[in-house]
């Protein structure tokens, strides 16, 4: 009788054995960059695309959100790179942050594309989207979705700007793209490149006097606090967020995980869009309570800011795709 037990045993556990390692080549994790934490509409995109992703496989794919820029030492520009290169399998990343890699997302960076959400909202779901995400994928990231980082306003320590003059002189803190630089210095602002982590810190010294960025990271990062006390809603462009995954990690994955991860992310997208539009006002509220003073643009006064920038179309059409920058066109006109 033993002898007819022992082969069943061993059955027994070269079947568990096979189990196990079925499961553990089925569990998967991969990294998931954001550079803003789950405190900001950013971050909370890339929390719900995990927590998407997480319940539609039964936990068999985790994504692993790292905030904050960690996966790339701060530097937010290194995103793109690093995740086509293999060191980031995923990220939810900003159209300005990737733009030095791909120049068509230089696109959403033109000063006063687009006037309002509709106009977005044209752009990303029609022609000239396709083009951008094709762009993306040409250069070795597989693009799945769009979310909102929401149109950025500028503020600063000194006056109520409402006229490309209030600018002449100021120092305004931006990103590390060319064409922030181009537009700030088309409006007669003295430019001034740096890391997020070191705006605030020169915000508080004074050695910049402004700053542009979206009403959630005014909010919520308190830039009320280091002596922005104008604010100046002025919509001067808008910043998509992308749900990406590194094209070998994609290519790597059954049709069905590759269905999945998209579709989570189309619907964290969507999620994160309709909630950052519906936070707007009751931040603006927030803000306005701690004494800012809001400045809001008529027709008129928002045509001279368009006047002021039409050098930086002339400069950076040939950059960005003139068939590209067309079709925006013709989309925000159509929508």
């Amino acid at each position: 009788m033993l002898t007819r037990r022992f082969p069943s045993l061993s059955a027994t556990l070269a079947g568990a054995a096979l189990f196990c390692v079925a499961m553990s080549v089925q569990a998967r994790e991969y990294s998931v960059s954001t550079v803003l934490s789950a405190d900001f509409p950013w971050g909370q995109a890339a929390e719900k695309w995990a927590e998407l992703v997480e319940e539609r496989s039964d936990g068999r794919i985790t994504l692993r959100v790292y905030p904050n820029s960690q996966l790339v030492s701060g530097d937010q520009t290194r995103e793109f790179s690093a995740m086509r290169q293999g060191l980031i399998d995923m990220a939810v990343g900003s159209t300005i942050n990737w733009s030095p890699q791909v120049p068509e997302l230089n696109l959403f960076s033109l000063p006063f594309l687009m006037p309002d959400t509709e106009a977005v909202d044209a752009i990303t779901g029609g022609q000239a989207g396709e083009m951008v995400f094709d762009a993306i994928e040409s250069r070795g990231v597989m693009p799945l979705a769009w979310g909102e980082n929401g149109f950025r306003e500028l503020s600063n320590s000194k006056l109520p700007i409402d006229s490309p003059d209030d600018l002449d002189g100021l120092k305004i803190r931006v990103v590390g793209s060319p064409l922030f630089q181009d537009t700030f210095t088309a409006l007669g602002a003295n430019p001034t490149q740096m890391s997020w982590a070191d705006a605030k810190p020169a915000l508080t010294t004074g050695a910049v006097d402004g700053q542009e960025n979206p009403l959630s990271v005014f909010d919520v990062a308190r830039i009320d606090q280091v002596g922005q006390k104008y604010l100046t809603l002025w919509h001067y462009m808008n910043d998509p967020l992308i749900f990406a995954v590194n094209q070998r990690v994609w290519q790597q994955l059954p049709e069905e995980d590759r269905e999945l991860l998209r579709q989570a992310a189309i619907d964290a997208g969507q999620w994160e869009i309709e909630m950052s539009r519906a936070q707007k006002d009751e931040r603006l509220e927030a803000i306005k309570s701690r004494g800012v003073e809001v400045i809001e643009l008529d027709e008129a006064q928002r045509q001279a800011f368009i006047d002021a920038t039409q050098s930086v179309y002339e400069t950076w059409t040939p950059e960005i795709g003139q068939a590209l920058v067309e079709a925006a066109k013709q989309a925000v006109e159509s929508r």
